[in-house]
């Protein structure tokens, strides 16, 4: 029998985050010896890393950080993968989080492989997180990376689950006057998702593709012809409305737009991006 106790699986299995029968196999390989557990657990687990690449890793969570920068402030929004919610609210793996993140303010991109190859503490960010997957059992994965500059940055982050880490995050950049209602737009972000920031955003092709969509739908439904282009207008107007964010009804007030309380304070946004993990 294996020289070890049960203080010694429990501490075994919150040094690693490793599981219980992985845990214990190790012990008894190890003969109860704490440090060889520990070597072995690590040396199986980065051999486990090729095996769970094809693997999906749709959990995880967002972390965000803001910092000053010339006359300015630069927002940073990552979002890093596990294959569970299990592991994402594991203390490694927030500590891994916490560790790319910073790696990915330093770096100053939004680059994913040009933060993967930034130093992290003497490694990679790469190296640390494959030291944390083969520590973990999981396949965990840096998906994205985003910047946003301004003269003021906002961030909100989200939890759509109380027990777990936030999993939808917001940076929002305004002008100064903007930075008075940001927290409230980054919230609307958070909960309606549009995809661009004016109508001017939206890409000619979509444009296109919308309005000849709305003329077919608009003919087949046997609406007259000299009264399509009005139809087609306000079809136009609607799709906007549902993914432009200045033109959606403001969350919390829907008779108004988010442009027109960003006017009401004499600001504007001049950027925003949204994660939500896995999506």
């Amino acid at each position: 029998m294996a020289n070890y106790t049960a203080a010694d699986i429990k501490a075994l299995r919150e040094s690693t985050g490793a599981g219980m029968l992985d845990v214990k196999k190790a012990l008894d390989e190890a003969d109860g010896d704490i440090a060889k557990a520990t070597e072995i657990i690590r040396v199986k687990g980065l051999k486990g890393i090729a095996k769970r690449e094809s693997r999906a890793a749709s959990d995880g969570l967002v972390a965000a950080h803001v910092g000053d920068a010339g006359d300015g402030q630069v927002g940073v929004l990552i979002e890093l993968n596990s294959e569970t919610d299990f592991v994402a609210k594991n203390e490694k793996f927030i500590a891994l989080a916490d560790a790319v993140l910073a790696a990915a303010v330093a770096a100053g991109t939004d680059d994913v492989a040009t933060v993967l190859a930034a130093d992290a503490g003497g490694r990679t960010v790469q190296a640390a997180i494959d030291e944390t997957a083969a520590v973990i059992g999981e396949k965990l994965q840096l998906r994205r990376v985003a910047r946003v500059t301004a003269p003021r940055v906002t961030v909100y982050l989200h939890k759509v689950n109380k027990d777990l880490p936030p999993q939808v995050g917001v940076l929002v950049g305004t002008d100064e006057a903007g930075a008075a209602v940001a927290k409230d737009v980054a919230m609307h972000v958070a909960a309606f998702s549009p995809a661009y920031l004016t109508r001017e955003d939206v890409p000619a092709e979509t444009v296109a593709d919308e309005r000849r969509i709305a003329e077919e739908t608009a003919r087949n439904e046997g609406k007259p012809e000299a009264a399509l282009p009005k139809i087609v207008d306000g079809r136009m107007n609607g799709f906007y409305k549902e993914n432009v964010l200045v033109d959606q009804a403001f969350a919390k007030d829907p008779k108004k737009s988010v442009g027109q309380v960003l006017a009401e304070a004499g600001g504007t946004v001049t950027a925003f991006v949204r994660f939500r993990v896995g999506a």
